[in-house]
């Protein structure tokens, strides 16, 4: 088979020969116009979007956070693949455009859309943010997190506050996700008995907890040269 082959490409050598610099130029000409860089972006354009929401499972993230922003973000233009993934606390949906779409005209799409999602999500749930621009091999680190001198709430505060900062500070880090946050909470239990008793829903138990829990300002104070703000301790 191999003789036939060699004889085939003998007897038909201008064909070959012609074959052969078809190839050559048009693998020249790919390589002049392939991206360059440490990490070629070959990828499809994508937008990511993270919404977080303490307190929620993984189920009713993807029940009332991630299916309301699918609905809303699946007839961006150019948008051809919606991806998403909900964890204890996080919803990321991640939208790959077609290729050659501009990310920053992607992006405002989006944007656009996410402005009508927010009256769709719970109370409880942050707004949704768009990543920064990113290449695909943007994941380049995954750290676990576990103590026995601290709890997760604690923990979560350490991410937040200490860990999140210091690494964003880091020049060409554009992101830092977090996963399996514990916020702090107060679980309340209503007896129906008693609101019945005192004429009260549970609505009203909900609207006097939002009141009370709300930031106050309590005035002011003046002095010879200065004013001090007064804010109520509950």
């Amino acid at each position: 088979m191999i003789r036939a082959l060699v004889e085939g490409a003998l007897r038909r050598r201008v064909l070959v020969v012609l074959g052969a610099a078809i190839v050559l130029a048009v693998g020249i000409r790919s390589t002049q116009n392939a991206p360059l860089d440490a990490f070629p972006e070959f990828a499809q354009p994508l937008v990511e979007v993270q919404t977080e929401a303490p307190g929620l499972s993984s189920l009713e993230v993807e029940r009332l956070v991630t299916t309301p922003l699918e609905s809303v973000l699946a007839g961006v233009a150019f948008a051809e693949t919606v991806r998403s993934k909900s964890v204890l606390g996080l919803s990321s949906v991640v939208l790959l455009f077609e290729r050659g779409t501009d990310l920053f005209t992607a992006r405002q799409l989006v944007q656009e859309r996410l402005a009508t999602a927010g009256e769709l999500l719970p109370d409880l749930a942050h707004a949704p943010i768009m990543l920064a621009p990113i290449s695909s091999t943007a994941r380049v680190l995954k750290i676990g997190l576990t103590s026995r001198a601290r709890t997760r709430e604690q923990l979560t505060e350490l991410v937040r506050w200490t860990l999140r900062p210091q690494l964003l500070a880091i020049p060409g880090v554009a992101d830092v996700a977090t996963w399996g946050s514990r916020e702090p909470e107060i679980d309340i239990r209503l007896d129906p008995v008693q609101l019945d008793l005192h004429g009260a829903t549970a609505d009203d138990v909900i609207h006097a907890i939002r009141e009370a829990t709300a930031p106050k300002s309590g005035g002011f104070i003046d002095g010879d040269r200065q004013r001090l703000s007064v804010r109520p301790v509950s």
